[in-house]
């Protein structure tokens, strides 16, 4: 029996990695699933209940009564506002616990699928045979986000650009439950002096690289 192709995709914020696991995904003909989407859907169902972004309690309900279906299209989760709570209620143990089943389960599908975060591939698919880590540096990953804002029409200076990515990266590695660490086999993906192309170019080269060393 074909062993099901699962690509974990992780990293900090900005660096591609969303861009790339959907490219791949499309290029191998697997679902998709963009992690960041639940924690940004839960923060933002906090702060539209009333509720505050340090409440763990508030943030874990919401955390258990998400509905998943139809967030990649919903634009309220590209903004700064989601980013920014996404990054904090992710940091509590019962929202990481009230999602893993739900990230589990679409790992777990008979043909595969792709999935990018900060702990795919330490936590939600730990055995996933294709592990990506992306990354470049902030001032680059600031610089691609400052450009999507602005060209949005949001108003928001480079340096509280970069000064959030910072503030995010720090959070994201420094948390409790499921840091954000690069998983002891996956493969590190610089992406700061690349185009998108490249990126993907090689990203799929890591992945065939995987496949080949897994018979898949």
């Amino acid at each position: 029996m074909t062993q099901p192709l699962v690509i974990a995709v992780d990293g900090p914020a900005a660096s591609g990695k969303g861009t790339i696991a959907a490219r791949l995904a499309k290029a191998y003909g697997l679902p998709h699933l963009d992690t960041g989407l639940l924690y940004r859907a839960v923060g933002l169902k906090v702060l539209q209940d009333g509720g505050s972004l340090d409440d763990e309690a508030a943030a874990t309900a919401a955390a258990r009564g998400l509905d998943a279906t139809g967030l990649s299209d919903d634009p309220r989760l590209t903004t700064g506002e989601a980013g920014e709570a996404a990054s904090r209620v992710a940091g509590f143990p019962g929202v990481r616990g009230a999602l893993l089943d739900l990230q589990q389960a679409f790992a777990a599908q008979a043909g595969g699928a792709v999935l990018d975060g900060r702990d795919i591939g330490t936590v939600i698919a730990p055995d996933a045979p294709a592990k990506l880590f992306v990354t470049a540096t902030p001032e680059v990953r600031a610089t691609r986000r400052w450009k999507q804002l602005t060209a949005r029409g949001i108003d928001i200076s480079f340096e509280e650009m970069l000064a959030d990515i910072q503030r995010r990266d720090e959070r994201d590695a420094g948390r409790g439950a499921a840091p954000m660490v690069q998983a002891a086999d996956a493969v590190l993906l610089d992406t700061t002096d690349m185009g998108i192309e490249a990126a993907f170019d090689a990203a799929r080269r890591i992945v065939e690289a995987a496949r080949a060393k897994q018979d898949l």
